[in-house]
């Protein structure tokens, strides 16, 4: 299936509040979903999404920093990995699992470091600190093909800014999940994602 380049950051839910909230944001049209690994028991609510949103959503997990992590997710049922650093043995055990990998870069050497080790995608983080010209400038050297993420600072008031520098989409945390918010205000915040990354993606 076909995915917005939108992945939805979970940091700190519950297993019990995983399948809620992932179908407040699948409904809303956000279908990549991360369960960050300092999450509570974020194995058990990667492996409860990802049997319930099998075939609609994409679930993977994030802060993946060690090779035995990856193992982990990919045996619990995720489909990609989100690390915030550039650390090729991750990125080549997330290939060898046949996972997605969108490992965390800041400079050029970051991400062709990241590109050389087989990334799917590139997470531009934090980019509030990049910003849209430091993401524009490295963007002219790195292979077109390449997927960039605007993660750590986007939201849709400045998702135009990003599409402008040459990114491909966006990474979304604290905007459109905190611990304990509910899965109706998700859904109104995904609502709201959706509709400015649809207007604002260049066609």
């Amino acid at each position: 299936m076909k995915h917005r380049h939108i992945i939805a950051i979970l940091r700190g839910i519950m297993p019990e509040e995983t399948v809620p909230v992932c179908s407040a944001l699948a409904e809303a049209g956000i279908t990549m979903i991360e369960v960050p690994l300092n999450s509570p028991e974020p194995l058990r609510s990667i492996g409860d999404a990802a049997k319930a949103f099998d075939g609609r959503a994409m679930i993977g997990a994030g802060t993946v920093l060690a090779r035995f992590e990856v193992d982990e997710v990919a045996d619990a049922g995720g489909q990609f990995i989100v690390s915030p650093d550039t650390n090729p043995a991750v990125i080549g055990a997330t290939i060898e699992r046949g996972l997605e990998s969108y490992p965390g870069v800041f400079t050029p050497s970051d991400a062709f470091t990241a590109i050389r080790s087989g990334a799917t995608g590139l997470k531009f983080f934090p980019a509030e600190v990049l910003g849209p010209k430091g993401i524009k400038a490295m963007k002219a050297v790195l292979p077109p093909t390449i997927p960039l993420y605007a993660v750590g600072g986007a939201n849709p008031d400045n998702f135009g800014e990003y599409f402008a520098a040459g990114c491909a989409g966006f990474g979304l945390g604290t905007y459109i999940y905190k611990p304990g918010m509910s899965a109706t205000e998700v859904a109104q915040r995904a609502a709201a994602a959706v509709s400015a990354y649809d207007q604002g993606k260049p066609q």
